[in-house]
């Protein structure tokens, strides 16, 4: 097992920036990433693949489950600015670029250092969530559920899991959690799964 990787709290690493550029339904991105940050240099096929099988519309609240450096959410917040955007994640290096990506791209969003959900309260109608897989089913069964939670009636989980790292399982848990789970999309050996939570009796 390792000692440290992207979910912990404060990477000991030594800091080594490295830019990133990418495109997304027609809007230009330069971003800062790091050293003990998910994804240093680069867009990751998983949050690219995730990203295009998003709507074309989204609005309400919105949270950046594990932002990492923000790619999701500034792309989010720069094509819907009336959406609110939550930014989270448990590494302090990744929200403090997240921040400084945001405000140099013009997006505006709330911040949060936390563990999954343990300082959130509020609820959403969208979260999306590339889920840290290497720490392990336990983990990520658990920010699942705590996702269902934090929706609102009738809200929606976006979330990518690779074929060969437990997406079919991974559907079979969500499905004991949410009234409607259905793969949206499938490339390169990643599934986008969006799950619905039900909308509350009249």
């Amino acid at each position: 097992m390792m000692n440290e990787h992207y979910y912990s709290e404060d990477p000991s690493c030594e800091s080594r920036p490295a830019e990133v550029r990418f495109t997304y339904r027609g809007h230009s991105f330069v971003m800062q990433s790091d050293a003990g940050v998910f994804s240093r240099g680069e867009l990751d096929a998983g949050t690219r693949i995730l990203l295009s099988a998003l709507p074309e519309e989204m609005a309400g609240d919105i949270l950046d489950l594990g932002c990492g450096w923000g790619p999701i959410g500034i792309s989010i917040g720069t094509l819907y600015p009336s959406c609110h955007l939550t930014f989270s994640d448990t590494n302090k290096r990744a929200l403090s670029l997240c921040s400084q990506n945001a405000s140099a791209c013009g997006v505006k969003g709330t911040f949060v250092l936390s563990d999954g959900f343990a300082d959130i309260s509020a609820e959403f109608d969208h979260i999306i969530t590339n889920p840290p897989i290497r720490t392990g089913k336990q983990t990520i069964y658990r920010l699942f559920a705590e996702s269902e939670s934090h929706l609102r009636p009738g809200g929606d989980l976006y979330l990518v899991i690779r074929k060969q790292q437990g997406a079919p399982s991974a559907i079979t848990y969500l499905k004991t959690l949410f009234e409607n789970v259905a793969v949206i999309e499938k490339s390169g050996g990643y599934w986008i799964i969006r799950c619905i939570k039900k909308e509350e009796d009249a």
